[in-house]
């Protein structure tokens, strides 16, 4: 042990003499309080020892006897070790249905302490409010037990429907089945192309990837939308390490194909759907819900950019126009898969959008139509459909399909669910989100995580008095058409046990009081065990 310095002793000295110092001039009922708390802790200190010695020698930060019972038994629960299969009692999870049983079925613990609902009860708590005259024909209801992926109750569960917004969640989870929730959509400029010498040479393009979320806007904080802004910022720093001063500029739509217009038209609620734009084609300062629109994102956007890069000292020559990347147009497919086009243009800059749960949670929060055809559109490609109406809807139902999911009678014409040529059954929305809960399949958990939650986020927001019993408990994405109300989400009921639900009305003349029916159905099973 080192020599105790000068300095260590005076310390200890001083610390002595003030001790000392101290129980002087204390009262004889303050030195009766101090030895008892030194008695105390001495007791207790010798009892701690006692019981180590008694519980049995240990080794390596493990009572023996404990390390021999462990290596004949094995616990469901937590990782696993090997062993002969016996299961040690441990405490349930609190929501169980989200993930394998902790440990088998007993009296305290596992299925047995968070009770299944049984179609009679929830027939009996559901069907009383089925019966009110705000909600149209038909009426379709499917609660699904998340553990164990089955139904309890239904009422014409297979029977299709008009969906609305709901629709959302199987375009979620096939955006996150065929891509994955860490994939980013890129935006590009590539170009010159050629030798820089005549024809095209001092002509860049910038190539839409299909991000809605592209913003022109101030952006800051480390995961944010994709920035035109810092396109512009490293489309100019590239021109100008190649001496390039003065450029035409184009943009290429091409990575999407079939009419831009969705069916229902020129609509405040979605832009024309296309490959470029910024700020999902609004002309409002918002970024959720009803706004006024653009009739031409794309080229509202080349415009935007092309301001931003003489705001850069970089002279842009004319008005952007349309233009193709490559020749061979593979400018447009390096914006689908990240890889630089090789025919003649370079690449000069990207920017990446949020990941795809980012986007997926977004869509779903705030029921968000640019986001959710992209989303589809993002799906074609990766299956090779042609990225339109028809393309999309095609890949979807293909992923859905490989999820082994049942369609059958199902069409889906769109990504948002404004097409009321879109036809599912409450029994596949349900199914969907029970997928989404599988521990399985963690890449689609986005879809539970963006859904709105009652009375406090998104959709859901101003849904849900104070007093509600939903209020907080309910999660569910919410869609609503002229005629159309729909609901599908989850619930823990008042046993603590998840449920998947889907209800879904066509034909409703009362929308507020059909959406309040549909609020009640949730909140009831949040506050029954329904047994």
């Amino acid at each position: 042990m080192p020599e105790a310095r000068s300095w260590q002793v005076r310390w200890w000295q001083n610390r002595w003499q003030s001790a000392t110092g101290r129980w002087r001039s204390a009262t004889v009922e303050q030195r009766r309080t101090w030895r008892l708390s030194a008695v105390s802790a001495v007791v207790g200190l010798v009892v701690a020892v006692a019981s180590v010695f008694a519980a049995g020698p240990w080794d390596s930060g493990q009572r023996t006897a404990e390390r021999a019972r462990a290596a004949g038994s094995t616990a469901t629960g937590g990782e696993r070790h090997g062993g002969p299969s016996r299961v040690a009692p441990s405490a349930s999870p609190v929501l169980a249905p989200l993930g394998t049983a902790a440990v088998a079925p007993s009296p305290d613990s596992g299925d047995d302490a968070v009770p299944r609902p049984t179609g009679a009860g929830l027939a009996d708590a559901l069907e009383p409010l089925l019966d009110d005259g705000a909600l149209g024909r038909p009426r379709s209801v499917s609660v699904v037990d998340a553990a164990t992926g089955r139904q309890v109750y239904g009422a014409r569960a297979d029977t299709q429907a008009v969906p609305a917004s709901i629709i959302k969640l199987a375009t979620g989870v096939a955006a996150l089945s065929a891509l994955g929730p860490d994939h980013r959509i890129r935006t590009t400029v590539v170009g010159p192309d050629g030798d820089g010498k005549g024809g095209d040479g001092d002509r860049i393009v910038l190539v839409g990837g299909g991000d809605p979320t592209l913003t022109a806007h101030p952006v800051k904080g480390a995961d944010h939308p994709a920035s035109l802004r810092r396109l512009a910022d490293r489309t100019a720093a590239a021109l100008r390490k190649s001496g390039t001063e003065s450029v035409r500029l184009g943009y290429d739509t091409s990575l999407y194909s079939g009419p831009a217009l969705h069916p229902i038209g020129p609509n405040e609620n979605i832009s024309p759907v296309t490959p470029l734009m910024i700020d999902e084609g609004r002309l409002d300062d918002s970024d959720h819900g009803p706004a006024p629109r653009s009739e031409d994102p794309a080229a509202d956007a080349a415009r935007a950019f092309a301001s931003m890069l003489r705001d850069r000292g970089i002279e842009v020559r004319g008005e952007p126009r349309p233009a193709k990347a490559a020749k061979t147009g593979k400018a447009a497919k390096a914006a689908k898969d990240g890889k630089a086009a090789k025919d003649g243009a370079k690449e000069l800059a990207t920017v990446r959008s949020q990941p795809l749960s980012a986007l997926v949670e977004r869509m779903l929060t705030n029921s968000d139509n640019d986001i959710a055809e992209a989303l589809a559109r993002q799906t074609a490609i990766a299956a090779g459909e042609p990225a339109g109406f028809d393309g999309a809807g095609r890949a979807v139902t293909a992923r859905l399909r490989a999820l082994r999911l049942p369609l059958s009678g199902a069409r889906i014409a769109d990504g948002s669910g404004l097409d009321r040529a879109d036809h599912v059954s409450a029994a596949l929305l349900a199914q969907v989100l029970v997928r989404a809960a599988d521990p399985d399949h963690p890449e689609l958990r986005p879809v539970l995580t963006g859904l709105p939650v009652a009375g406090f986020t998104g959709t859901l927001r101003g849904r849900y008095a104070r007093d509600a019993v939903g209020r907080g408990v309910v999660r569910a994405k919410t869609g609503t058409l002229t005629g159309v109300n729909t609901l599908a989400g989850t619930v823990v009921d008042a046993d603590g046990r998840l449920l998947v639900f889907a209800f879904m009305t066509n034909g409703t003349t009362d929308p507020q009081g059909a959406q309040r029916a549909l609020d009640r159905m949730a909140s009831a099973l949040a506050n029954c065990g329904c047994r």
